[in-house]
């Protein structure tokens, strides 16, 4: 059997209501998908959070320093650029 989560009143009139099949999808326009992705790329720029395609053997590399340093490859990456723009990680002359 599933767990309930604690939800507010209202939360749970609404799942309660979306359950018993009183909601129906009223279909969306493209000019109205184009709105929506528009406001999730905004909220996600706000946030900071960004996509990034790396090798295959980079990101292998990435992961296994990550779980050496114990942290998530996503916080690695990111304390690598942080120390990057704060001038704390200099690139190292070539020979």
């Amino acid at each position: 059997m599933a767990k309930r989560m604690k939800l507010e009143t209202g939360e749970r009139e609404l799942l309660d209501s979306y359950e018993r099949g009183e909601w129906q999808s009223i279909g969306t326009s493209p000019e109205k998908l184009e709105q929506y992705q528009s406001y999730a790329i905004a909220m996600l720029e706000a946030e900071g959070l960004i996509s990034i395609v790396l090798p295959k053997e980079d990101l292998k590399v990435v992961r296994r320093k990550a779980t050496e340093a114990g942290v998530s490859y996503q916080m690695f990456i990111a304390n690598i650029v942080h120390q990057f723009v704060s001038g704390h990680l200099v690139e190292k002359p070539h020979a």
